[in-house]
């Protein structure tokens, strides 16, 4: 894995979803440096909320280490995705998540906000497949 360098220009991303390389939202990330993939500690899982996964914390013991990718980006980059995660709509917070093989790293991911009693659990992974599907395509 390449070594993240955090300073005030940039933050380390977690994604675990359609902006994981080869996803429908991947170009968004276009311009960033990936460092590789990564697992969470085993304290979150995904839901399905319809066309895209949600990240949200699990209560124990039913959390998992859920699969994605880490990326270092820019401030711009940043504001744009937070603003197609829905951040100021409450949709998506940006927060601190804990990554397995990096616990001292400070990494951030998109924390899914909305009630997810009605949605379906992915597990620990979101497929290129499993969206492919979901999409059509």
């Amino acid at each position: 894995m390449n070594r993240p360098t955090q300073t005030p220009e940039s933050t380390t991303l977690f994604v675990y979803g359609t902006l994981k390389r080869g996803h429908c939202r991947a170009p968004m990330l276009t311009g960033q440096r990936f460092l590789g993939a990564a697992r969470t500690m085993p304290i979150y899982r995904l839901v399905n909320c319809g066309t895209y996964p949600g990240l949200i914390r699990a209560t124990a013991p039913h959390g998992l280490a859920v699969k994605g990718e880490l990326w270092t980006v820019d401030p711009t980059c940043l504001a744009r995705l937070d603003e197609e995660e829905g951040v100021d709509q409450a949709l998506y917070e940006r927060v601190a998540v804990d990554i397995a093989s990096q616990p001292a790293l400070h990494v951030e991911a998109y924390l899914y906000l909305r009630d997810t009693a009605s949605l379906a659990d992915c597990g620990d992974c979101w497929s290129l497949d499993f969206e492919r599907r979901i999409l059509g395509e």
